[in-house]
Parts: structure tokens; sequence; C-alpha cells
């Protein structure tokens, strides 16, 4: 299904936040490779309960001083409503204008008492909007094979309209491998009203095991054909880059073929395997 009533097309980066010096600064040798792409903006991750604030501030900090549009993740569970109105503020001085709102997850030993004053992502939207009005432009989490907590699509699609009904401007999905999975959820969106552009989330391949793990716990889908393949090259790293490559570069055709409103790539801060598939996608 075409997303043709949004016709400007939009493609960003995730980064997370670096731990260690060497970890900075191969961030910093990613971020000036993808900026020659001229993205509309970088996000950067918070972990768990604000886990890595300081590391978000210095990251944040960095691109804003480089003179780079910054999207800063910011959730909501384990963070007090003062606490989170003073890090807006902290980016309205900064003169940053987009945000990424999400629930996020409780740090692993927290039990749900201690998920501070809002539990969902819709309360961090509309108190964003209460307090900064348009100020910020909000990007929202989107689910295309559906929330892992989710009991139902149904009910996963009603939270995704919370968010958007609270003020959230544009959504940014889970990644996926599965273009109908996306297709078929803006087509859902659309019948229940919800208008805002979705943006499909892309995840290069580069480490089976990795992305097997990390899929399993966020809920993403490898389709059993391409989880085979993948096995198949056992250690052969460099096969299952190329290969993973063709995969998502064809995916991300498909997604812009059927009227997908951008990209947004999340590159473990990596530049190479996202900078491939904008070299096979002719983007430049």
């Amino acid at each position: 299904m075409s997303d043709s009533k949004h016709t400007h097309r939009t493609f960003s980066f995730e980064l997370f936040p670096p731990k260690t010096d060497k970890g900075i600064q191969g961030m910093r040798t990613t971020v000036s490779h993808l900026n020659t792409l001229q993205p509309a903006f970088f996000s950067v991750t918070y972990g768990a309960g604000g886990s890595t604030q300081d590391g978000t501030f210095a990251s944040v900090d960095w691109l804003v001083d480089s003179g780079i549009e910054t999207a800063p993740h910011l959730s909501c569970i384990g963070s007090s409503t003062d606490e989170i109105l003073e890090i807006l503020g902290r980016y309205q001085a900064q003169g940053i204008r987009h945000l990424v709102a999400l629930r996020g997850d409780l740090p692993s030993g927290v039990g749900l008492g201690g998920s501070g004053e809002l539990g969902y992502a819709n309360e961090l939207v509309s108190l964003v909007k209460q307090h900064f009005g348009e100020h910020f432009h909000i990007e929202v989490a989107a689910y295309p094979e559906f929330h892992p907590q989710a009991p139902n699509p149904k009910t996963d699609l009603d939270n995704f309209k919370r968010k958007v009904e609270a003020g959230a401007d544009s959504a940014i999905t889970q990644y996926f491998y599965n273009a109908d999975a996306y297709f078929r959820f803006v087509e859902d969106c659309r019948k229940r009203g919800i208008e805002i552009p979705i943006v499909p989330g892309i995840m290069p391949i580069t480490n089976f095991t990795q992305l097997a793990r990390f899929s399993d716990s966020c809920g993403a889908e490898i389709p059993r054909w391409l989880r085979k393949r993948l096995q198949a090259f056992g250690d052969d790293l460099q096969s299952i880059r190329t290969y993973g490559s063709e995969v998502v570069s064809r995916l991300c055709e498909q997604l812009l073929t059927g009227g997908a409103p951008g990209l947004h790539f999340y590159t473990m801060n990596r530049a190479e395997p996202s900078m491939e598939i904008w070299r096979n996608l002719g983007l430049s």
C-alpha cells in the first residue's frame, strides 16, 4: 500500500551512547561518514530507566555542538515527571527540536513499583505537549509485527493510536524483514484514522548470532527462509554481510517503492553496513 499522502521522504540514523573512549571515537567517526549522506537527523538511544543518561547527554552535546540535527530518545519508565521536564528543558535550551518518546524498559532488578510516575509512552507524549507545545517534533515507536508484550494485535494498535492522539507527529518502527508486515500495519493504521508518517526501522545484517539473540529479546521476527540461509553460512562473517546487505537492500527497495515515507537505520554505531545499503538503493 502506498503512503502517497506523505511525499517528503526522511532518512535518519540511530546511535547508542558509547561507554569507552575508543567507543566514543568510533561513534564520532561513524557520524562523520554517515553525515556525508545528509540525513534528516541522528537519534541517540537512552538505556533502561535512563541507565545511559550521562552517555546520552554527552553524545547529544557533541552532535549539537557539531551542528548536526539530533533527536534524543527519552523514556519515561523509572523517571519522575520533574526529572523528565528537567531533561526536556535542557534539550529545549540546546535548540533541539526533535525527540523520540518511548515508554522504555525497567532496569534489571527494578520492580514495577520503581517505574516512575508515568507508565506509558502516550503519557510522556502528553507531558511534552502540555509543557512545550509544538516546540518538539515527537517520534514514537511502532511495531509492524506487534509489541512483544501486547496480548493481541488490536490492543497493540489501540496503544499506538493513544500515542498518536496524545500528539505524536510521526513514528519509527521496530525493525523487520517482511515488507508485507509493514504495509499491512500501515493499512490497519489508516483504517483506524491514524495518518502520521510511519517510517520503517532498518537493521543491517552483519552478525547472525547477535541478530538472532537481539531479535528474540525484542520480538522482531527473522523469517524462517532468512534464518536458515544465514545459519548455513556458519562463521563466515563476510558471506553473512554480503548476503545480508542484498536482502536488506531489496527490503528497503520494496518499502520505498511501496510508498514508505523514508528509512531509519539502526546503525549499531557502524557506518559501512548502512552506507552500503544506501549505495545499493542509489539514494546518493
